[in-house]
């Protein structure tokens, strides 16, 4: 294994744990299923889920998974044979997550922080009908101006 998937690993049992003991962590989102809510380079607060009981439909969730943490929004609760499993999907996704169980809920985003890399603070407020559908041309809109600002880069970098 890697040095840097070894500090990897390793700040992710960190995060783990201080949850479980009860910790709030603050960490730095990545990626675009939130967007626009949370976006790129976010600073959210992460509050361990025991500390205001389970959580309800439309409230931000951090989810266990064998990579680390995910950030989805809460879509849906349902009780089967006496067992409830809760569903999210983040706010640009194209689908839902599959159904977990409480135990694989980490904690709820109690607050966010803007950054140089993103001076718009995030939106964690309760949405229970976020615009999937519009979000998600958003985030193809921006990943294409993003490519598109790049190509007069690359024209004067190759010399063509």
């Amino acid at each position: 294994m890697d040095n840097r998937k070894k500090s990897g690993e390793i700040l992710k049992n960190v995060g783990f744990t201080l949850l479980s003991e009860g910790k709030t962590i603050r960490i730095k989102a990545h990626g675009y299923s939130m967007y626009p809510c949370i976006k790129p380079g976010s600073l959210i607060l992460i509050e361990p889920i025991k500390i205001k009981g389970p959580p309800k439909p439309g409230e931000i969730i951090a989810i266990k998974r064998e990579s680390g943490l995910i950030v989805h929004r809460l879509t849906r609760i349902t009780v089967t044979s006496g067992i409830t499993t809760y569903i999210a999907r983040g706010d640009s996704n194209a689908l839902e997550d599959g159904a977990i169980t409480i135990g694989k809920i980490a904690g709820r985003i109690v607050g966010a922080e803007s950054t140089g890399e993103n001076p718009v603070p995030a939106d964690i407020s309760i949405n229970t009908k976020p615009r999937y559908i519009i979000n998600r041309l958003r985030v193809i809109g921006v990943i294409l101006w993003k490519k598109i600002r790049l190509i007069p880069y690359k024209i004067r970098i190759s010399g063509k």
